[in-house]
């Protein structure tokens, strides 16, 4: 798999400040992409051991609270795996102490059942649509949706939709 960027330090893609891993590839091809570079599978650098390090390194930093993953797209069935794999080092590294944040132009209905959701605490799903544009933190066109995602342990993964704000805008209160 190639990645188009790693940010180490973002406040662009989720709440907080995160982690950001743009996969490179793309089949979707949405008019008006905010990544078109990143639809090609071959655009940017292999993500290799030495890639996986360095993302792990940054999530060692107590200010940072996620990684996103977004594209290109993470879902593509040559990224899938690679994808997956990568969110389990970091859950098996971090447990739940860092939330994942996925983008993906496929929907939640037709990618409910697979395993990389449970992983996932945050999911963006849709094709960015040109004619539906618009302004939101998580996304950019109406169409698309937030799920919290919520780990069932043996019983696999529920999703809600969130319809405004921030996902975790309940656990936040709790904690203020």
């Amino acid at each position: 798999m190639n990645y188009a960027k790693l940010d180490t330090c973002s406040m662009a893609n989720g709440d907080g400040i995160g982690v950001d891993l743009f996969v490179s590839g793309c089949s979707l091809d949405c008019r008006g992409c905010f990544n078109w570079k990143a639809q090609n599978p071959f655009y940017g650098t292999p993500f290799t051991e030495n890639t996986i390090n360095t993302l792990l390194d940054a999530l060692k930093s107590p200010y940072i609270e996620r990684l996103s993953i977004l594209g290109g797209d993470p879902l593509e069935p040559y990224n899938k795996h690679a994808v997956e794999q990568i969110l389990k080092r970091v859950r098996d590294v971090y447990g739940d102490t860092k939330r994942i944040w996925l983008w993906t132009g496929r929907t939640y209905e037709d990618i409910k059942d697979e395993p990389i959701l449970d992983y996932v605490d945050v999911l963006i799903d849709g094709k960015f649509e040109l004619d539906k544009k618009e302004k939101h933190e998580y996304h950019g066109s109406s169409n698309q949706r937030v799920f919290r995602i919520f780990n069932g342990g043996s019983c696999g993964h529920y999703a809600s939709i969130v319809r405004q704000g921030s996902p975790f805008r309940d656990e936040r209160k709790a904690l203020s």
